[in-house]
């Protein structure tokens, strides 16, 4: 109780206790649950990007390669149509 002169006494102290005042903890915790969920999806992000960057990369060599391989082809049917009219103009010369 207070006692004379407005002084605490410490049984006023032990039979009022403080007001309550709830942790702001889960304000802090909500904060960094919304930062990590926004790192999750910056990283996610990058590594999708890296993914369709790849297939990019494979599907450009794999179209490289088919070129080269029809050009090789064309090379060879052009040797091949170059050697049959040498041929057949030996032929008619003959």
């Amino acid at each position: 109780m207070i006692g004379s002169y407005g002084e605490c006494t410490a049984a006023s102290v032990v039979s009022k206790p403080m007001a309550f005042t709830p942790s702001k903890d889960y304000k802090r915790q909500a904060r960094e649950q919304k930062k990590l969920e926004k790192r999750m999806a910056r990283e996610d992000a990058k590594a999708e990007k890296l993914e369709a960057q790849q297939a990019a990369d494979e599907a450009a060599e794999l179209e490289a390669i088919e070129n080269e391989k029809k050009a090789e082809e064309a090379r060879i049917e052009a040797e091949f149509e170059a050697e049959l009219k040498a041929e057949e103009d030996a032929k008619k010369s003959a």
